[in-house]
């Protein structure tokens, strides 16, 4: 068997060692961040949702949208809060679209550690493009994902179409 050095998914793993000893939100954490700095993954903010890329990505370009305040159930979000969590969806698919030219879209959340959420206290909706064939051999019998960007050169490129369609917007 072939093995593959991946040595940021240790990082991932270590996350789920000792749920105890978790002290902070990370994605509270990350709230705290300014979309204008190049070295976190932040794309944008509103007054209710932020945008970051995931660390761990499913594929490139997966993005989170989330909502500030710290919630782990969906009736507890603020109507305002969930409008502005679809005005992001629409936003940054065509976002992604100009810039990673995906052939589909997952868009989702999982509620609860039953349904999958690595984080089940702070709810948070996923974008993942897709294209045909990118469940290819290596997630599949590699067990592991190659991405094909550096995350900070996607943010960058994500940020300056978002601001185009902005500029737009207001002419």
């Amino acid at each position: 068997m072939e093995k593959l050095w991946s040595p940021w998914r240790s990082k991932y793993i270590e996350t789920f060692k000792d749920k105890t000893a978790k002290t902070s939100c990370f994605l509270c954490d990350a709230a705290k961040f300014n979309a204008d700095d190049a070295d976190n993954l932040v794309i944008s903010k509103g007054p209710f949702t932020f945008t970051i890329l995931n660390l761990y990505p499913y594929n490139n370009g997966h993005l989170m949208i989330v909502p500030y305040a710290h919630e782990g159930d969906l009736h507890s979000l603020s109507r305002e809060a969930s409008l502005e969590i679809i005005d992001q969806v629409q936003l940054l698919v065509k976002a992604l679209e100009e810039v990673l030219k995906p052939e589909g879209f997952n868009i989702g959340l999982n509620i609860g550690r039953a349904s999958g959420a690595g984080v089940d206290d702070h709810i948070h909706f996923h974008i993942v493009p897709r294209w045909n064939g990118d469940t290819n051999f290596m997630p599949v019998l590699g067990e592991a994902k190659v991405i094909s960007q550096d995350l900070l050169t996607t943010k960058k490129n994500l940020q300056a179409v978002l601001k185009k369609f902005m500029n737009n917007h207001s002419a």
